[in-house]
């Protein structure tokens, strides 16, 4: 997203606990300085990590974001979160006079690598017109779910749903064929073409078709995402067995230690009841 955010010809700053990955970035036209000398200059501030934890600790943990921002700037919080947490961080910003998008993102490292993202996106004017170029450079969609923080984070839960069930479900019928005789490389000729195909299916069935496992995102993204999403549904008194049950499979495949593997190795746990080997595997 900051390489997009570069291509677009907006001023950028990377910053990551991977020191290699920011002298990388600054060497490809990233600005330099430290957090300190740069949050107060800047007009938007995406955050992309992980959880809900990693978030707070960015805007307000040890050398916090948030308090060395300027008036009136804005940061586009994206990770998955619950979205009392949205609405938490929002409060917290506000009383600092930072705008806060609750802007969680779908599409993957390489369409994020495209500007190719779609952004669920819940906040003020105020916050989208100071999100505006930050949000142009990263997306190609961005979906504006109105003023109320939490409503971008709930738009992701929805889509994880489906996105995490319909990896699964890649996965259990891609084995299944297997067991019947009918192998990876066949499935994924046949299947784009017919109805039961998925825009998941047709990005995660190569890696198993390949035997590459390299992370786009992983196994272990989902325990938190789908785990989310039963929190949510819980206090809803909603029920969603079909999401319980994908959870428990990939809770499986971290168990059978694939959690920092590509997602698409929540096949690993079929194979491995089926009895059947994997393109790559020995």
């Amino acid at each position: 997203m900051a390489a997009s955010a570069l291509k677009a010809g907006l001023v950028v700053h990377g910053f990551d606990v991977n020191a290699a990955v920011v002298e990388r970035f600054q060497g490809d036209g990233g600005q330099p300085g430290t957090l300190a000398e740069v949050a107060p200059t800047v007009g938007a501030a995406m955050v992309v990590v992980l959880n809900a934890a990693q978030t707070e600790s960015v805007l307000f943990g040890d050398d916090a974001l948030v308090p060395k921002m300027a008036k009136g700037a804005v940061v586009i919080a994206c990770a998955t979160v619950p979205p009392e947490f949205a609405r938490d961080m929002a409060a917290r910003c506000e009383e600092r006079g930072v705008l806060y998008l609750d802007a969680p993102i779908s599409g993957g490292s390489l369409r994020a690598a495209d500007g190719d993202l779609t952004i669920m996106a819940a906040g003020s004017a105020a916050a989208f017109a100071a999100a505006g170029p930050a949000l142009e450079a990263t997306a190609s969609n961005v979906y504006n779910m109105g003023p109320e923080i939490g409503a971008g984070s709930a738009m992701k839960a929805v889509h994880q749903v489906l996105a995490g069930v319909n990896i699964v479900t890649m996965a259990e019928a891609m084995t299944f064929g297997m067991s019947q005789g009918i192998s990876p490389e066949k499935f994924m000729e046949i299947v784009p073409n017919c109805g039961g195909t998925s825009w998941m299916l047709e990005n995660r069935g190569p890696h198993i078709v390949d035997g590459d496992y390299t992370p786009h995102s992983t196994v272990d993204i989902w325990l938190k995402d789908l785990g989310i999403v039963l929190d949510i549904a819980k206090n809803a008194k909603f029920g969603v067995p079909i999401t319980a049950a994908a959870l428990q499979q990939y809770v499986a495949a971290s168990g059978m230690g694939h959690g920092l593997e590509d997602d698409a190795a929540v096949a690993k746990v079929y194979a491995r009841h089926a009895g059947v080997k994997l393109p790559g595997e020995e």
